[in-house]
């Protein structure tokens, strides 16, 4: 690390206590400027900020700690907040339940030092302090699985680099589980290489309580978005294991049974089901119990949840599976008045201007793993009032402004041209789609026109209609009748994506 790239901390938070103490450890005094931490970025993620967060004050010395809100959109959302309000360099983020301890800052800065150019994160060594006294609980070995974990943000450094160039976190991954695994394969598939620091930071264990495995199951939603974005062998490549879900539907299924079958009057099926149901139940039980501390309440918890996890796992992994196979192959963008603002005939790079939220909407798209394409009518070409190469110079501004996009389809012609591809004609949607290698069935067309809901429709694929100040009245009744309409850029996107009704 040089002076040129110092260090932005980012700290999402639900306002637990320990967030106090995580402040104290990363704002040691004397930490800043030789250990390179520029400022510290508390993203505050509860829906309802109605009281202080703990830690949070005044401080005199370097480096200055500003707050953030997000409204409780969730960890993959806060930290994308915070790592974009950062300035250029590196953002290490840490967890508000960790121990990082006093010498974390120099023990940071050591890490990032030697991470080359090539180098897009550097992981933090995690310790779970388990008890000594007995053996650990089932919560207390959950939480031990995070010391040989890949990639846990717990504490992690990205360069924002390597976070711009994949759209950050993936924002439809609702709660602190696999969201770290998805944004490090992205990291990796874009080039650059994840390496482990020497720095170690403690994450103690907590409970959660007594069905805390049970709520823990809501995971296996992500999973089914992990399997949708990065195929059946995203498990090998994040060093997840196998897991539990087919014993789980194995027993599910059996319990279902025994009550169908027993309702329907098939009684040796039915015994015969729940017989393995009991089974698979009980050894499920025994495998959590033997390694634990077999207390009676310890015990009771662990009969009590391994009857309920199975069917919550089954459960969770069905909506998952739903709500996956609901994310859009791509999604198409109209050009001018959707990406950017609407110069009727622009032959000029510098007056291209996104339109506001442009750049976070594209990045939830590319942070999803959901191909991009413009899809645009450009008839000032056939008119004469463009000419080819300055219609070339405008999009290259446009890609340059917003990233690149999977592909560009482009009409020159005019209402005269007789031609397929002009919108409303599906020509351009289905040209988008066969370049990108997917079905228009499985595109999102956003526009801002009925030209572009008509087009949508005609090729088979979805559209949401952003109205703006030149959107006819009847065009807008029409979209809420055939498609979805929003009003901006980031809540269509949103929409496409099934992040928010």
């Amino acid at each position: 690390m040089t002076a040129a790239e110092p260090v932005s901390v980012v700290v999402p938070t639900t306002g637990r206590a320990r967030l106090a103490r995580v402040l104290d450890d990363i704002c040691a005094p004397g930490c800043a400027p030789g250990a390179g931490v520029r400022e510290v970025i508390v993203v505050d993620d509860r829906p309802v900020p109605d009281t202080p967060l703990p830690g949070v004050r005044p401080r005199d010395q370097a480096p200055p700690v500003r707050v953030l809100r997000t409204g409780g959109r969730g960890p993959a959302a806060a930290r994308n907040a915070g790592w974009r309000a950062a300035a250029p360099g590196w953002v290490a983020f840490v967890d508000d339940d960790v121990e990082p301890g006093a010498g974390w800052p120099a023990a940071l800065a050591a890490d990032l030092t030697r991470a080359t150019e090539t180098v897009g994160a550097v992981q933090a060594r995690i310790a779970v302090p388990l008890p000594t006294h007995r053996r650990p609980t089932d919560a207390e070995r959950n939480t031990a699985g995070l010391a040989t974990a890949r990639w846990i943000t717990a504490d992690m450094a990205y360069r924002t680099a390597a976070l711009a160039a994949v759209g950050g976190f993936d924002e439809g991954f609702p709660r602190a589980y696999r969201e770290d695994a998805d944004l490090a394969l992205r990291v990796l598939a874009a080039g650059y290489r994840i390496i482990d620091g020497d720095r170690v930071t403690a994450h103690p264990a907590r409970s959660g309580g007594p069905l805390a495995s049970v709520r823990a199951q809501a995971g296996n939603a992500d999973d089914a978005r992990m399997r949708r974005k990065h195929g059946p062998g995203w498990r090998d490549a994040t060093g997840a294991g196998r897991g539990m879900l087919r014993t789980h539907l194995l027993t599910t299924a059996a319990a279902a049974l025994a009550v169908v079958a027993g309702a329907a009057g098939f009684r040796r099926t039915a015994r015969t089901a729940a017989g393995v149901w009991a089974g698979s139940t009980a050894a499920f039980a025994v495998r959590r119990i033997r390694p634990g501390p077999r207390t009676p309440a310890e015990v009771a918890t662990m009969l009590l949840t391994s009857v309920l996890i199975p069917p919550a796992a089954v459960g969770h992994r069905i909506a998952g599976e739903l709500r996956a196979h609901r994310l859009p192959a791509a999604i198409l963008f109209d050009r001018d008045d959707t990406l950017v603002h609407d110069v009727p005939y622009c032959d000029d790079p510098d007056r291209v201007e996104p339109v506001d939220g442009a750049t976070a909407a594209l990045d939830r798209v590319r942070a999803a793993g959901v191909a991009t394409g413009v899809v645009t009518n450009q008839s000032g070409v056939a008119r004469g009032l463009i000419t080819p190469d300055a219609l070339i110079a405008v999009n290259a501004r446009v890609q340059d402004l917003l990233g690149p996009f999977g592909t560009w389809q482009i009409c020159v012609h005019d209402e005269t041209g007789g031609c397929g591809c002009r919108k409303p004609e599906p020509g351009m949607v289905q040209a988008a789609a066969r370049a990108l290698g997917v079905r228009a069935r499985d595109c999102v067309l956003i526009g801002d026109t009925g030209a572009d809901v008509d087009a949508a429709r005609a090729a088979g694929a979805r559209a949401v209609l952003v109205p703006t100040a030149r959107t006819r009245p009847e065009e807008v009744r029409s979209a809420h009748r055939t498609a979805r309409v929003a009003p901006d850029l980031g809540a269509a996107v949103d929409l496409a994506l099934g992040l928010r009704g």
